[in-house]
């Protein structure tokens, strides 16, 4: 399929465009003219689509409503802006290891990692996931085509997220940080564990004594304890 030719250029960025409308719309960025004026506040802008998501401001209308206090806005941003009220407000508590949630929802799921209810089964290996996008991930394993290759080590990957995250290895990158203590974190689940430091949150529970932990590693070492197995030392 032949390519659009692009002839018309800006002469500010050299920013090329099919029409010569596109660069007229393109060209109110770099100039103050602001020809779309708002009839109830005067309030003026560079493109009717910025004017026509203010308008949405003075409408009686407010299609997006807090699922937590009803509160209506005209705007997905501004109730994105205003659910952080709620953050603080976790009235949904786990029975099990008492951990709490902004909506039922959120504690629903969360409440899987207690239970045996594992609906998703792998095909290939018959594993089983409380969630589809856990089977999904887990899927990327089974699949011999590792595309995403690491340019210091060569090592490959199935998904370009998995190579990112291994990538941190070699910069000693640490973007995930705790709010508390500021320790960095190469993975945003390495934050989660530590973060329970903080917490007191226990989610992992042994099913013989009912000893709670807050890492899935001392529960594993822990539910040695009930059926004699020694972790191996190498020492033969």
């Amino acid at each position: 399929m032949p390519q659009t030719q692009k002839q018309y250029v800006c002469e500010i960025c050299k920013k090329c465009f099919s029409h010569i409308g596109y660069l007229k719309k393109h060209l109110q960025r770099h100039t103050a003219d602001k020809p779309y004026v708002c009839e109830v506040c005067e309030k003026s802008f560079a493109l009717f689509d910025y004017l026509k998501s203010h308008m949405i401001t003075h409408k009686a209308e407010k299609p997006y409503v807090c699922e937590v206090c009803q509160k209506g806005f005209a705007r997905f941003d501004n109730l994105k802006a205003h659910m952080i009220i709620h953050m603080a407000e976790k009235p949904f508590v786990c029975e099990v290891c008492k951990k709490s949630f902004a909506h039922i929802g959120y504690l629903r799921k969360h409440l899987r990692r207690h239970t045996a209810e594992k609906r998703y089964v792998c095909d290939e290996c018959d594993r089983e996931f409380s969630q589809y996008d856990y089977l999904k991930t887990h899927m990327a394993t089974h699949t011999s085509k590792k595309p995403h290759i690491c340019e210091v080590c060569d090592k490959g990957f199935a998904r370009l997220d998995h190579l990112r995250i291994h990538v941190r290895i070699h910069t000693r990158e640490k973007p995930f940080i705790c709010e508390v203590c500021n320790k960095g974190f190469t993975h945003i689940s390495h934050l989660k564990s530590h973060m329970r430091v903080h917490t007191g949150e226990k989610p992992y529970v042994c099913e013989v004594c009912k000893k709670a932990f807050a890492r899935i590693g001392d529960l594993k070492r822990h539910t040695r304890t009930h059926t004699c197995e020694k972790p191996s030392t190498g020492i033969v």
